[in-house]
């Protein structure tokens, strides 16, 4: 794979602490450091998808004009599909991993919640 940015799908999320962030991600979860500009800011990479991960020092948490500041959390996430949910969801718990829910069923397959250490929520999935 080409290490161009414009082959990647990028998503942004703003975490609390950026070294914190890279040793989830890399850790628990097999993605790749790209660019690590801690504390500031650093890229890992898993397969085509390029995660951002902006700490309270990068320009994207700087304040909004009306005083927001941004910061981590809410309900999008990021969409991982597995080959076997279960055993994913005892590894990850093994090694503190937090989760938001126990493995729901759906229409397409079974899902989990799970959050990196700045609450920012990723979502587990298999298929049927």
């Amino acid at each position: 794979m080409s290490d161009n940015a414009s082959d990647f799908v990028s998503v942004r999320y703003m975490v609390d602490d950026v070294d914190e962030a890279i040793d989830f991600y890399t850790g628990h979860l097999g993605f790749t450091v790209r660019n690590d500009f801690a504390p500031a800011f650093a890229d890992v990479t898993r397969g085509n998808l390029r995660l951002l991960l902006s700490g309270p020092a990068s320009s994207a948490g700087r304040p909004m004009p009306d005083g927001a500041v941004p910061g981590p959390g809410g309900w999008n996430r990021i969409h991982l599909i597995v080959d076997d949910l279960a055993a994913e969801v005892d590894r990850l718990r093994a090694e503190g991993v937090d989760f938001r829910n126990e493995i729901v069923r759906g229409p397409g397959g079974r899902q989990v919640l799970l959050r990196d250490p700045s609450g920012n929520v990723l979502e587990l999935f298999q298929t049927r």
